[in-house]
């Protein structure tokens, strides 16, 4: 260990100084440790997945949400309409083409 001679800019260090870099170097260690662990445990991966999913599918609802929602909290009535006459006008195909197959049967 070398001696402080005076040239030295920086004072000796105690016994107790060393002691107490030690013990917060003890502290970072474990800390840095646990949050290891926890980051490669498989449980909280997969938490972590399921966390996403979930996000990811409220951040789906809701922006299905305000294709027929606006901001107000008001429905979108024209988009509404549309859809509806969209899904109207398929049943009316399918049951056109059910009844021309049932009359080509026969």
């Amino acid at each position: 260990m070398a001696k402080n001679n005076g040239d030295d800019k920086k004072p000796a260090r105690t016994k107790a100084d060393i002691e107490a870099d030690l013990a917060a170097a003890r502290t970072r260690l474990s800390a840095n440790v646990a949050s290891l662990i926890d980051e490669v445990h498989p449980s909280r991966i997969a938490e972590r997945q399921v966390e996403g999913v979930k996000q990811m599918a409220s951040a789906e609802f809701d922006n299905a949400k305000s294709q027929f929602i606006d901001a107000d909290g008001n429905a979108r009535v024209g988009r509404i309409v549309a859809i509806g006459g969209a899904v109207a006008g398929a049943i009316a195909f399918l049951v056109l083409l059910k009844v021309l197959g049932a009359r080509h049967d026969k």
